[in-house]
């Protein structure tokens, strides 16, 4: 493994985990898909590292991962013999144990409840904060289609967290 490949995966892991995590909702699966992502950066390393920045086809190839995953018929099994109430504090978010207010679970369900494309948008808008033109070449859509979806994703929040139309919800 080059040098340059090491610390580059080792710089981003954490943020592409996060990003992969608030499209799908599970940790595990976001492990996966960025596992999966380093191995395709890992094998293109040598033609990618003389380009510049690799981190914009990094995020591209881990929301890929996100939405191919989501075509599987067999991502619709869930297996889970029991739901803690309590969220483990070594999920490995970032978050400290009891730091949150119950806010950041009902954020993250009114989030599970958008569309792929829909939460794709937000996720890298919102979250990840790239401008509408950079989500737009990640996803391989126009800039109006961004826009659209980042609205429709925003309104379907609101209705969810039950915001005012005239407070500003941002995730």
């Amino acid at each position: 493994m080059t040098p340059s490949f090491r610390e580059f995966a080792t710089a981003r892991r954490a943020a592409l985990r996060r990003t992969a995590y608030l499209m799908c909702g599970d940790w595990h699966l976001a492990d996966d898909v960025v596992q999966d992502a380093l191995a395709r950066l890992y094998a293109d390393w040598p033609r990618l590292a003389g380009r510049g920045p690799v981190e914009a086809y990094a995020r591209k190839v881990v929301v890929n991962g996100v939405l191919a995953h989501r075509r599987r018929p067999w991502r619709r099994e869930v297996a889970a013999p029991a739901l803690p109430d309590v969220p483990d504090p070594r999920s490995g978010d970032g978050a400290p144990a009891g730091a949150d207010d119950g806010t950041r679970d009902v954020l993250l369900r009114a989030l599970a409840g958008l569309g792929a494309s829909q939460r794709a948008v937000v996720v890298l808008r919102y979250w990840d904060d790239l401008p509408v033109d950079e989500v737009a070449r990640v996803l391989g859509c126009s800039t109006g289609n961004v826009k659209s979806q980042a609205a429709r994703g925003l309104a379907h929040l609101r209705d969810a967290l039950g915001a005012r139309p005239d407070q500003e919800v941002t995730p």
